[in-house]
């Protein structure tokens, strides 16, 4: 039975299905939840992920920040999705993982790594389709993620493909500008894919 101190350590991942899937969840549900999963504690610069490996735990971010990146042929290393749990976030932010990985069990093609302390809710592949298998609230949650996961993971490759450095800079600006304030300008200039000279070169004459 999870204790007072859990449920509100939890509180913001059950509000989050409840809201995805539009369905308020019963104590049975939430104790099946934290029957399948577990609250975590994980330290600054740890990676999680590796590229190469498989992704079989997905992480809900309560607290603490991450990045998500992959290295290309030539090897350059380009930051795909910062990860926090902030008014600002969004689904794409809340999470840990790597999603191609995590459903097929294939080989990840990015990593993650922790930029502060991180804790979370860490959550199994097979807690995962354990609860998909018994709750038909918590399957319609997953569905509706995937849903939206696919749709911001081809916002990000259009961005990247279609757009410009200067293009690249000016839609954070309009659509996520808190990322400016809460991490560095070399990350931020590899979430852009740029290097950090030639950011500050499009914040000065773009």
């Amino acid at each position: 039975m999870l204790l007072m101190s859990d449920i509100l350590l939890y509180q913001s991942f059950l509000d989050l299905i409840s809201k995805t899937a539009g369905q308020d969840l019963n104590a049975a549900l939430i104790e099946l939840l934290a029957a399948n999963s577990k609250l975590v504690n994980i330290p600054k610069k740890e990676f999680i992920l590796k590229e190469g490996d498989s992704c079989n735990v997905v992480y809900y971010i309560l607290s603490g920040k991450a990045r998500s990146f992959y290295t290309d042929y030539t090897g350059k290393t380009t930051t795909w999705l910062f990860h926090f749990n902030a008014p600002e976030s969004n689904i794409k932010n809340l999470f840990l993982v790597d999603y191609k990985s995590f459903l097929s069990n294939l080989r990840s093609s990015i990593s993650i790594e922790t930029l502060t302390d991180v804790q979370a809710i860490k959550i199994t592949r097979e807690q995962n389709e354990f609860l998909i298998e018994h709750s038909s609230v918590f399957e319609r949650w997953i569905r509706k993620l995937n849903e939206k996961a696919f749709i911001y993971t081809y916002d990000r490759v259009f961005t990247m493909l279609m757009m410009d450095a200067t293009q690249r800079y000016h839609k954070l600006l309009e659509e996520e500008p808190h990322l400016i304030q809460m991490f560095s300008n070399y990350h931020i200039a590899s979430y852009l894919g740029v290097a950090p000279q030639s950011l500050s070169r499009i914040r000065t004459h773009g």
